[in-house]
């Protein structure tokens, strides 16, 4: 009889797909050091299997938590809007909230020199030093849009909100931060564009490589100097969000 030519990997994925259809939804799968010593193969192998298995839509891989089974009912819509006033703290949770959803969010903040690429869009010289903080926002613990922002030293250095997620100050927000210093940023200026998710971006997200996203290139202004004072790029799952602009008049 001849030996079953199927790689590794895949047989591999024909277990793990049987077992992620039997159990309920956010069950945590088998560890890949567990599946690799179980099978006999490398690591790589089974990293491998689980591609597949995310590609399909079957399981769900959280950076540095392993991978949990996915629900396959269909995703909530989360609606995007531009931030309307002031004093509402984070506009992320905000919107979240209004939806009924639980919006957390992990950050990470450091100061570096701005690249050339930053400098421009804060017009300031590169290799000038900025605070810059990486975002990765949860709905009900479940990653959906990251975010990478800087702000320029010059701006916010020496201050109490230099660090924009700890301190008093913590979590409230671009604008309700720079309105701490006497800043109004109003509306902040986006561009968004469609494209496919980089293999970082998508492993951030815990889904397949090259799955639909809207990236979102945000600037926020001094509305009374005209100089930038923060510029982010904000990826959203194409899957999970709209944006929705504009505002109903009242009856």
């Amino acid at each position: 009889m001849a030996a079953d030519a199927t790689p590794s990997y895949l047989r591999i994925a024909d277990d793990l797909r049987a077992t992620a259809q039997r159990s309920a939804a956010g069950t945590r799968m088998p560890s890949i050091s567990t599946l690799g010593a179980e099978h006999g193969v490398s690591t790589g192998v089974v990293q491998r299997a689980y591609a597949v298995l995310v590609e399909e839509g079957l399981v769900l891989a959280r950076p540095g938590a392993g991978y949990y089974v996915r629900s396959q009912e269909p995703p909530e819509v989360m609606v995007r809007r531009p931030r309307a006033a002031s004093g509402d703290g984070s506009p992320t949770a905000a919107v979240l909230a209004e939806q009924g959803i639980a919006g957390t969010w992990r950050s990470e903040s450091s100061p570096v020199r701005a690249t050339a690429e930053t400098a421009a869009r804060l017009e300031i010289p590169a290799g000038d030093p900025v605070m810059h903080t990486s975002y990765v926002y949860l709905a009900d613990g479940v990653p959906l849009m990251l975010a990478e922002s800087w702000e320029p030293m010059a701006v916010t250095g020496g201050s109490l909100i230099v660090l924009p997620e700890a301190g008093p100050h913590a979590g409230i927000g671009v604008a309700d931060r720079m309105a701490l210093i006497g800043i109004d940023v109003g509306m902040p200026v986006e561009r968004v564009t469609a494209r496919a998710a980089s293999r970082t971006e998508a492993a951030a997200l815990g889904v397949a490589p090259a799955v639909p996203v809207l990236a979102v290139v945000r600037t926020y202004y001094d509305q009374v100097t005209g100089r930038p004072v923060e510029t982010a790029d904000v990826v959203m799952l194409g899957s999970r969000w709209v944006a929705e602009y504009g505002t109903r008049p009242q009856a």
